[in-house]
């Protein structure tokens, strides 16, 4: 599993007003937090590279046993993830590979597994966002190249590169990414992880619609 994550100073601008210049750092670790964990819980994950170049953010998450990767190509979201693909399969040649968002506050492990045993039965298979433009998971089996296309309607790229789209209804939590206050308020209604939860629980008088 491969998460990406830009140095947390440039993280999450869309949440303001909501959240200052101050909170949405310590929002966008959260979130990044409650990801890796949760991934790490599901069943057939055996290990996430953590693509950043923010120390603080990556002593965080190996601190949750992630792998913490630089982001040598500094190149831009797909590139950051092509990069991890990349050493996550050295590490485990032979093996599936799978990018997921670094904002699902909410995620929850089972339905992370459930979502993956579905894409096992194809070759490149992805999740689309809770809005269906973007996408919050991809995957590659062993022997495919992942060809990440994130960002925008990401889920009209991927889908025309290929990669099927998971159609599986009940796994909320794999699908709602977070950048908007809106966004923050349905993952929050979904049951945020204890990360997330405790900087939110500071944000909530100013998260009224």
């Amino acid at each position: 599993m491969v998460v990406p994550l830009k140095p947390l100073g440039r993280a999450k601008s869309r949440l303001a007003p909501a959240a200052d210049a101050s909170q949405r750092p310590r929002l966008a670790l959260a979130f990044a937090q409650d990801t890796v964990a949760a991934a790490l819980a599901a069943e057939s994950v055996r290990n996430v590279v953590v693509v950043t170049d923010d120390p603080g953010a990556g002593a965080a998450l190996a601190a949750l046993g992630a792998r913490v990767v630089p982001d040598s190509p500094a190149a831009g979201l797909n590139a950051a993830l092509a990069h991890g693909a990349r050493a996550a399969g050295a590490a485990r040649p032979g093996g599936r590979v799978a990018a997921l968002n670094a904002d699902l506050p909410a995620l929850r492990p089972a339905e992370l597994a459930r979502v993956l045993r579905h894409a096992a039965a194809f070759p490149r298979a992805f999740l689309t966002d809770a809005a269906g433009i973007g996408t919050t998971l991809l995957t590659a089996g062993p022997g495919m190249e992942l060809r990440p296309a994130f960002g925008g309607p990401s889920r009209l790229r991927h889908r025309a590169g290929g990669a099927v789209e998971i159609p599986l209804s009940g796994v909320d939590s794999v699908r709602q990414d977070v950048d908007t206050a809106s966004d923050l308020r349905t993952a929050a209604a979904l049951g945020l992880g204890p990360h997330s939860a405790r900087v939110y629980a500071a944000l909530s008088p100013l998260m009224s619609p």
